[in-house]
């Protein structure tokens, strides 16, 4: 049986790697501040709620990796060590941790019905898939960027509200899945 589960596990984590891949296919918009806005964000998201603390953080760190050794799975088709040290660096290594903090916050509410699933999901990507990101993203646009805090602050600004229809459209997904899978453990 643990071997079912190992697998099951590997599959789930390989399956949100190549769906944050493939939310790259969707035109980025490029904006003066260096960090184009772009979709990859909501399979973070996606990742924390429906998968959980660990396993989200296994599948956003291992398309991290497949985006290192130079697959063009970033917006726009980029890739390499290159992308780790433009502006967006920040956000980038913000990914897996919003992930898993997503993941702790979802297990940590209620997902009783798929109306609380929903909620908590919205809520649960606000502080891990946009808040912690965000945070990740300004200290990258202050140490890589050369902005100061207050420039990288209100540079992050503009990309909120994009991000809170991302969490509604996170929590759609989840309120679609809790209704479909009753039985699926979010958080887990």
């Amino acid at each position: 049986m643990k071997t079912i589960h190992s697998t099951f596990s590997l599959v789930l984590v390989s399956l949100f790697a190549a769906l944050i891949a493939v939310l790259g296919l969707i035109p980025k918009i490029d904006l003066p501040l260096g960090v184009p806005i772009t979709m990859q964000t909501l399979g973070v998201m996606l990742a924390g709620c429906i998968l959980g603390p660990k396993r989200a953080l296994q599948a956003v760190t291992l398309f991290l990796l497949a985006v290192a050794l130079g697959l063009p799975l970033l917006s726009g088709g980029r890739g390499g060590m290159g992308v780790f040290f433009s502006p967006a660096s920040g956000y980038l290594m913000g990914w897996p941790i919003g992930a898993f903090v997503t993941g702790l916050m979802m297990s940590a509410m209620s997902t009783a019905t798929p109306r609380s699933s929903a909620i908590s999901a919205f809520f649960a990507s606000a502080i891990g898939g946009l808040l912690v990101v965000h945070v990740f993203g300004v200290v990258g646009l202050v140490n890589i960027a050369n902005l100061t805090w207050a420039q990288a602050v209100t540079g992050t600004l503009v990309f909120v509200p994009g991000d809170l229809i991302k969490c509604a459209l996170c929590a759609i997904v989840v309120h679609t899945v809790a209704r479909g899978l009753p039985d699926w453990r979010f958080g887990d």
